[in-house]
């Protein structure tokens, strides 16, 4: 009798396809799926050590070199891990070569080292790099050089054990791996010069700051009290107590003296321009006060003087410039250096109520006292002579004193 039911389907299992999206009638697809899997698992967490070990670049050249070396290892489960820098690339770079040898452990002794180690690490070292080997021993030994602009400056080298090939995705890895080491320490030798720059720039800024309280206060007290040790010299007639204030007086004019040098020692910079009229500028932009303002003003065509004379020719500046913030109460004051065929011309300006007539007389009493404003005005002739030169005292067109100081080449 015929049946008006339909026969019962045979249940098929879902085949490979459905449970991996891919078709696939081979008995070793599955295997293969999961070697491959693995492989990608493996790369992924390669990746991810050398992102973490990348980021250490602000830690210094030295921290980055063991993350990627130390991620290398890891990643290839290798007995051996070598990393070099070519002799002279990346100077500043350091350690020069790295070898983590079984467990991660770094070995530092070159004699501990097996021969091919050893004589990778110089091979690297003298900028060679050939890869020689044959089929079998590269399946369990890499070596990748690290390229920066074109330029070989360095090396991996790994060695693994027997239960442990080297694939191709293993060298992609360590390609990577190179490429970014190379950005990374030359990243890392910016980030320190820019690190020391800025540290640099800050003590700079502080110095500075030092040098205008020394000369906005501490000076001016130095120099307050000299001018009432004067007085008192005036008013007492025991000899005994007027060699005392004398000696008073030559104490705080040393002070004075030694707190110029100590601020114009603060106020130069090692790094700046050393020649004259650089020295002039800087001279005039540091521990003036803000109500003076001062211009340099440069003729002729620069011509370099001996290094003493540079030198003694901005001391003359300065303490020009300095008697004419402290004693002139000036407003503005010209520094001009003149290039002359056959000499150099220094003076220096200002709107100051000094007058040429009472500065000279001055000038002339310095020996009879050890004022320090007399003492300086005979610093500043002494040194014009010692450079066979001329000083003179005269008035000036902006309606203050000039001091002039020509000297011959």
């Amino acid at each position: 009798m015929t049946s008006f039911y339909p026969r019962p389907t045979t249940r098929r299992a879902p085949d490979l396809d459905s449970l991996t999206g891919i078709r696939s009638g081979k008995p070793s697809f599955y295997p293969e799926y999961r070697h491959s899997a693995e492989r990608l698992r493996r790369v992924i967490h390669a990746l991810d050590q050398i992102s973490a070990a990348l980021v250490r670049t602000v830690e210094g050249s030295e921290a980055l070199v063991r993350a990627v070396v130390a991620a290398a290892a890891d990643h290839l489960s290798a007995r051996w891990v070598m990393f070099a820098l070519v002799d002279g690339a990346l100077p500043e770079a350091a350690p020069r070569h790295l070898v983590l040898g079984r467990d991660g452990v770094e070995v530092t002794d070159s004699g501990r080292l097996p021969d091919e180690i050893r004589g990778h690490v110089e091979q690297v070292s003298h900028g060679s790099f050939a890869d020689d080997h044959d089929g079998d021993v590269r399946r369990r030994h890499a070596h990748v050089p690290i390229v920066l602009d074109g330029e070989v400056v360095g090396g991996f080298a790994a060695w693994t054990g027997p239960d442990r090939d080297i694939d191709a995705t293993d060298e992609s890895v360590l390609r990577i791996l190179a490429g970014q080491t190379a950005a990374a320490l030359q990243n890392c030798v910016l980030y320190q010069n820019l690190a020391a720059a800025r540290q640099h720039q800050a003590l700079d800024e502080e110095r500075h700051r030092i040098a205008r309280e020394l000369h906005d206060s501490v000076t001016q007290y130095a120099l307050s009290a000299g001018m009432q040790i004067e007085l008192c010299r005036g008013e007492v007639t025991d000899p005994g107590l007027l060699m005392r204030l004398d000696t008073a007086k030559d104490l705080a004019r040393r002070a004075v003296e030694q707190l110029r040098s100590a601020i114009y020692a603060l106020s130069d910079d090692e790094r700046d321009d050393k020649s004259l009229p650089a020295m002039l500028e800087r001279l005039s932009s540091v521990h003036l006060p803000e109500d003076l303002r001062v211009e340099v003003r440069i003729g002729g065509h620069p011509v370099p003087l001996p290094a003493a004379a540079e030198q003694s020719l901005v001391r003359i500046a300065g303490e020009a410039l300095f008697n004419t913030a402290v004693h002139a109460q000036a407003r503005h004051a010209v520094v001009r250096l003149a290039y002359r065929a056959d000499r150099v011309v220094l003076s220096v300006s200002d709107d100051g109520n000094g007058r040429p007539e009472e500065v000279r007389r001055i000038l002339r009493a310095a020996g009879s006292g050890p004022s320090g404003e007399h003492r300086g005005l005979a610093n500043m002739q002494n040194r014009a002579r010692e450079l066979g030169g001329t000083f003179a005292m005269t008035r000036s067109r902006l309606g203050g004193l000039q001091i002039q100081v020509s000297v011959p080449l």
